[in-house]
């Protein structure tokens, strides 16, 4: 049976990077422009696509570590500055939604299901990429890596998205991509669905046992 059973949802939470966006690309090209800048080596668009997802923070670290084996706490903080100086200023050239996600938030807005946004990605960055992209509007709350003391995999972000809601965990449905997805939905109560296309660190999302995976968003409707 699917998971989704969208009549009893009063609340959607959606990851970002790798469920509703394909943003790998865009954080390829400002990662190697940093590089650059630093004159440091460069990186490909499969480790980044391998590396994302857990925050900006955890982003620098991979990088790091497959640059220099180690992460200095000074590169660190001068990677993580640089990239996000450079990232900002072109959030959006060939981001895009994925194929169904449109209509999958159009079905749950049409059914006056609320939506929240809840990422790792730092919370201003998150929400001026779903302006850019016109899906700002479907969203009543934003919850990014920076937004809570804590990040998924813990709970907190999906608790605290239901909580300003008034929404139980029972009426409440995650859609992610990653194992940071599945565990805080789980640890939370909460039911998740995972996208087969996103970022998930290099690992099968499978791995994961997710309660359910679907190739397209627009398969729930």
């Amino acid at each position: 049976m699917s998971v989704v059973q969208l009549e009893r949802r009063q609340l959607v939470l959606f990851d970002l990077d790798g469920t509703l966006v394909d943003t790998a690309s865009d954080m390829y090209r400002a990662m190697n422009i940093t590089l650059r800048d630093l004159g440091w080596p460069e990186v490909s668009e499969t480790q980044i696509r391998q590396w994302v997802g857990q925050g900006t923070g955890k982003l620098c670290d991979a990088v790091l570590t497959f640059l220099f084996q180690q992460i200095d706490p000074e590169r660190h903080q001068q990677l993580l500055a640089h990239y996000l100086h450079v990232y900002a200023q072109e959030l959006c050239v060939t981001s895009r939604l994925f194929d169904g996600v449109e209509a999958f938030l159009q079905r749950c807005q049409a059914q006056h299901i609320r939506m929240a946004c809840v990422t790792n990605k730092p919370e201003a960055l998150a929400r001026k990429l779903l302006e850019e992209l016109d899906i700002a509007h479907y969203f009543d709350l934003v919850v990014g890596g920076d937004s809570l003391p804590v990040r998924k995999p813990d709970p907190l972000p999906l608790l605290h998205s239901a909580a300003q809601f008034n929404v139980e965990p029972h009426a409440t449905l995650m859609i992610g991509d990653s194992k940071n997805d599945v565990e805080a939905a789980r640890r939370a109560g909460i039911d998740c669905i995972v996208v087969s296309y996103g970022y998930n660190h290099g690992e099968n999302i499978y791995d994961s046992q997710p309660q359910q995976v679907v190739d397209r968003l627009d398969q729930l409707i």
